[in-house]
């Protein structure tokens, strides 16, 4: 049976931002299109000199007494303020938070593993929720636990600083590992190595280029011999013919 369809029924965001014939106050303070101060004027003269400036007038300060309003144009302002929020979107670091759960009495093998996988998240600048799970008479040895995350933040090689030392809550005990300064210069390397590895569009370009031709002259050379022969078989023919002309001729007479 397929799932209902979820419809969300929030209103639109509307761009709270007064422009124009939507500001209503009589007086503004009013900022020149080079950002000169221009004074209080009534709303009237800031809308009549926004129309011969061809440009709109717009409340950058609505709180203030009177609101403070300013000569630009809006729709290109706009897109300018949202080019730099995801240019600002874009430099901002975006960290997750791993989870890895382990056993006390967890073997080599599997604890090799998970180890693995922590310093995987780590070197890719995640935290890591490490979590010990307790049970039955586990419980009463919790020291066991804190050994084994203990003896894990050592292996990891200073991959990892502790934002967080072990809690118990429960039948778990909790540590956070977050990301060193050796981790996130490894992930820096890595991408920068990646980077250079690319090929860039230019030095991919001569090798079409070069691959073009080649193809192109393929089949004119397999061409050119092909009309070459051609040509004595269209003189044979000629040939045959005025001889069989010359023939008729004599036969006639």
């Amino acid at each position: 049976m397929p799932v209902p369809r979820r419809f969300d029924r929030r209103p639109p965001e509307r761009d709270t931002t007064r422009i124009n014939d939507r500001i209503r106050v009589p007086k503004v303070r009013l900022i020149g299109a080079d950002g000169e101060q221009l004074g209080i004027v009534a709303t009237n003269e800031a809308l009549k000199r926004a129309q011969e400036a061809d440009l709109d007038l717009v409340e950058v300060a609505p709180n203030s007494k009177p609101p403070v309003t300013r000569l630009l144009d809006y729709s290109k302002y706009k897109y300018e303020q949202e080019q730099k929020q995801k240019a600002a979107r874009k430099h901002q670091q975006q960290v997750n938070v791993r989870e890895i759960k382990l056993r006390p009495k967890i073997a080599n093998h599997d604890y090799e593993t998970k180890k693995g996988h922590v310093e995987r998240f780590l070197r890719q600048q995640n935290k890591v929720k490490v979590t010990i799970m307790f049970r039955g008479r586990e419980q009463a040895h919790p020291e066991r636990g804190r050994a084994l995350l203990q003896r894990l933040f050592e292996d990891l090689d200073g991959l990892a600083v502790i934002e967080s030392a072990p809690l118990q809550e429960g039948r778990n005990m909790s540590m956070m590992l977050a990301p060193s300064k050796e981790a996130a210069r490894a992930h820096k390397e890595a991408k920068d190595a990646a980077e250079e590895s690319k090929p860039t569009a230019e030095e991919a370009k001569p090798a079409e280029e070069d691959a073009t031709p080649a193809e192109e002259a393929k089949p004119a050379e397999e061409a050119k011999p092909a009309e070459e022969d051609a040509k004595p078989a269209a003189k044979e023919g000629e040939a045959e013919g005025e001889a069989n002309g010359t023939d008729g001729d004599a036969k006639g007479d």
